[in-house]
């Protein structure tokens, strides 16, 4: 007859699952407050982790969306660096038009200009003229809205209809009334609205146009003129059609590199510069943007200091306080990891409560208010980036930087002679 077999457990798994009964048994017998207390804190370092980096990023990412969606559209197509405008356009604009991804297009003309305002009223000629210069910009205004929705931009007065030869929209950074500041080199139109007559000057050429319509999106367009583009192709004497630069909006879902390798292919390369909209992005958007992240990120991690320092001082004390409970459970014979495991699971619950405390703040409130009313930055409507894989990554952090802070004074304190503890000594 064969012996009955005898199962043991691994010192280990007894150790653990005696440090988890531990955990909870702390837990539970925790003061209510304390604990909502600790993981108030928690959550208010886990969200300073993704939210103080996701306004600084969003801040330039809201900017990086109007720049492609107000201006660029997917692709741009634009001058060769040492040409004044894209030669064969009208033969660009047909390899266009035929692309198989294409959703909408417009060409552009963009000539350097200035328009001066109340010069029927200006008497005394040794003062400066109430001027200001920017980039006149022609386009066909049906297509234009198409593409870049550029009568959504229009804060005063009406969009441009085809009827409107001597008429432009003026970018609102152009005028004194929507960007009041004095600086030197700066120059804004004074005492000009909607309505009012002004002079264009463009390379020697001059017209006089009213002004029908203000713009502000907080891009490229309010620092413009914009007209017909028959109109402008005319006052600057342009018959051969060729434009300075292209917008396109492909259809959803499909890649820009793929158009643009596309285009490239078919030749526009060689009379032009295509780029998608993420390429022909301002480098100076991009030095930001990069310079806000890793700003973002220091903060961050001084945030997760603070927080191991609380949650090192919290699990101390409560060690401290305990410490002859600790020697009696050495001295009848629990093992020293199952003490210290018991510490490091009541420092992960502190902050797995707190992360998804702040989860539910974040993605349930934050995200989408911040979406529906964007923060009003001068230059950008800011708002919140927290992309679910870099909030997990943080998130992970914040669990991995307690694991250590919940270990440290558990084991300074475990590792005390038994008697010593017992005693108080």
């Amino acid at each position: 007859m064969s012996e009955p077999r005898v199962y043991t457990r691994s010192p280990l798994k007894t150790s653990l699952s005696l440090g988890l009964f531990l955990a909870l048994r702390q837990v539970r017998r925790s003061s209510v407050g304390t604990t909502a207390l600790i993981i108030f804190v928690m959550m208010l370092t886990f969200l300073n982790l993704v939210v103080v980096r996701g306004v600084l990023v969003g801040l330039i990412q809201s900017s990086t969306n109007v720049f492609k969606e107000k201006y660029a559209g997917d692709i741009l197509i634009s001058s060769l660096p040492k040409k004044d405008y894209i030669e064969g356009s009208s033969e660009i604009i047909s390899i266009v038009k035929n692309l198989p991804w294409l959703t909408t297009y417009s060409p552009r003309y963009a000539e350097s200009g200035t328009v001066e305002g109340t010069y029927k009223e200006r008497i005394d000629f040794t003062e400066s003229a109430n001027l200001s210069a920017g980039l006149v910009t022609g386009v066909d205004p049906e297509l234009e809205e198409k593409t870049t929705g550029l009568s959504d931009a229009i804060i005063e007065g009406r969009y441009l209809t085809p009827e409107d030869t001597d008429s432009i929209l003026i970018g609102a950074n152009l005028l004194k009334k929507y960007l009041p500041i004095e600086a030197p080199g700066i120059s804004l139109l004074e005492n000009v609205e909607v309505g009012s007559r002004v002079r264009l000057k463009i390379n020697g050429f001059v017209k006089e146009v009213t002004i029908v319509g203000v713009l502000k999106n907080k891009g490229e367009f309010d620092q413009r003129i914009v007209m017909l583009d028959s109109s402008l192709r005319t006052l600057i004497g342009r018959s051969d059609y060729n434009v300075d630069e292209i917008a396109i909006k492909i259809k959803p879902g499909v890649d820009p590199e793929i158009v643009k390798q596309a285009l490239v292919t078919a030749g526009v390369g060689k009379n032009a510069r295509v780029q998608t909209a993420d390429e022909a992005l301002p480098k100076f958007l991009k030095d930001i943007k990069d310079t806000f992240g890793l700003l973002g990120n220091v903060i961050g991690s001084i945030g997760l200091v603070v927080a191991s320092i609380t949650i090192f001082i919290v699990i101390y004390i409560n060690a401290i306080t305990r410490r002859k409970f600790i020697g009696i459970m050495k001295g009848i014979g629990i093992d020293s990891r199952a003490i210290e495991f018991s510490y490091i699971l009541q420092s992960v619950f502190y902050a797995f409560m707190g992360v998804v405390v702040g989860l539910i703040i974040l993605y349930g409130f934050l995200v989408p208010f911040i979406d529906a009313h964007p923060i009003n930055f001068p230059f950008s409507d800011g708002i919140l980036v927290a992309e679910v894989s870099n909030t997990l990554i943080r998130a992970g952090l914040l669990l991995f930087a307690t694991i250590f802070a919940g270990y440290i004074p558990a084991r300074l304190v475990v590792r005390q002679n038994t008697l010593d503890a017992i005693l108080g000594r």
